[in-house]
Order: C-alpha cells, then structure tokens, then sequence
C-alpha cells in the first residue's frame, strides 16, 4: 500500500510540475480570478444586496466559469497521452489503471486549489465592510471544492474518450454546461415536477445551492463524492479497454 501511495504522488507530482511550466495554467488562473470578481467589483449591485453579510453573489459565479475553466486544465491529461502516444509507456509501467486516474485527479485538484487559494483576498477584504460570518464563507468554498472536483473527474473522463485537447474541452464544456444549468432551464421551462425532481438530483449546480447558502446537506456531499467515483470509475474502464485493444 505504501508503495502503491508513493507511485501515485510520483505521478502527481510530475503532472503538477509539467502545468507549472507551462502557460496555460497561469492563463487559466488569471481568467478565473478575474472572471470570478465581476460579482464583486459590481459594488452597486452589491451594495443592494438585500442580505450583505454574506458572498452568495461572488460564489454563485462559481458555477458558470467552471463550465470553461476545468475543461482547460483537463483537456490534455488522457488525450495528449493518446495523441503523442505515451499513454502506451504508462501502460506498461506498474501502474494499476486506479493509479494512473488517481494520480491524474490529485494532479489537477492540486493546482484547482492553489487557483482557490487567490480567491481568499476576496472575502477577506469584505470583513472590514460588515459583520460577515465566517462559517457561512467556509461552508461556501467547501461547496466550491467539491462542485469542482466532481467537474474535474467529469472532465478528466471526457480526456480519456477523446484523441485530441479540442475534442476533449468542447466536449466537457458541453456536458458541463448541461450538468450545471439544468435545473435552472428545468424551472423556468416549466417541466412536470416529477421530471424537474430528476433533473435538479443529477444536476451539478442544484446541489451547491445549500452550501451557497451556508447549509451543509450530507445528502449533497455524499453526491459530490459519489459523482466523482463514478467519473473516475468509468475512466478506469476507458484506460483498461485501451490497455488490453
């Protein structure tokens, strides 16, 4: 076990460095941090807020900029692999197919939370404006942590389908932009209730309304985390049909 660990930190680690040298996620980064403080530089719309003591407005940004922002740094993981033909080296490697997918999630959920980190300046500068509640605030990023890590495995299972980083980011966008604004287009196309009900359980963005709001529904965590093995799950299974093709 503590060998198999140390080869799934070795692969992060390399995966980690590789996007640290490279510009893309420095752009990314930028995008995303300057994307996500529309909300909060609009300071008339905020200051009509009819409950300031909160960041729901700058939070529910969260949602719509990672339909963009996750398909970029995940489109590259498994389909650069296909296309330059190293995914052939990594199968012969001692790897387990969990390893490989392990290592590739760690690697992007490591920088998706360095790219978090940035956004701390934010509600912090707000605790000089008011008598914000901290609580709220971190029950506010653990949703974001959690909506985010089941878009990464989402997006790192659409990597895998694909043979090119095109492929692989329109692809994600697409599907994230159903997993993330169904529940909206559910409501105010006026669907049947019992057909709403199912489209709000699967959608990505219904099940972070809670923590937005700074509620903690057990029911939305086990999702998260249920969404995420079922993701990886199926790209295990990818990795494995390429492996024995």
């Amino acid at each position: 076990m503590k060998d198999r660990i140390s080869r799934i930190f070795a692969l992060s680690r390399k995966e980690i460095y590789t996007f640290l040298n490279s510009p893309l996620f420095y752009g990314v980064t930028v995008f995303f941090l300057v994307s996500s403080s529309i909300a909060f530089f609009d300071l008339e719309g905020y200051l009509k807020n009819t409950n300031p003591a909160n960041l729901r407005m700058y939070f529910s940004i969260f949602p719509i900029i990672f339909i963009f922002v996750i398909p970029t740094l995940t489109m590259k993981s498994w389909a650069e692999e296909r296309k330059t033909g190293s995914i052939e080296l990594l199968l012969t490697m001692p790897f387990s197919e969990w390893d490989l997918v392990i290592g590739k999630f760690l690697s992007i959920f490591t920088l998706f939370l360095m790219m978090l980190v940035f956004t701390i300046p934010v509600p912090l500068s707000m605790f000089t404006l008011g008598n914000f509640d901290a609580g709220v605030i971190v029950c506010e990023y653990l949703g974001v942590i959690l909506l985010g890590g089941a878009a990464i495995a989402l997006g790192l299972m659409f990597s895998s389908f694909c043979k090119s980083q095109a492929g692989s980011f329109l692809g994600s966008v697409v599907v994230l932009m159903f997993f993330m604004l169904i529940s909206i287009l559910a409501i105010r196309m006026g669907f049947p209730q019992w057909l709403t009900n199912i489209l709000n359980f699967i959608s990505l963005e219904f099940h972070f309304n809670s923590f937005s709001r700074g509620t903690i529904d057990t029911r939305d965590i086990i999702f998260y985390l249920a969404s995420i093995f079922l993701f990886l799950f199926i790209t295990t299974r990818v990795i494995l049909f390429r492996k024995w093709k």
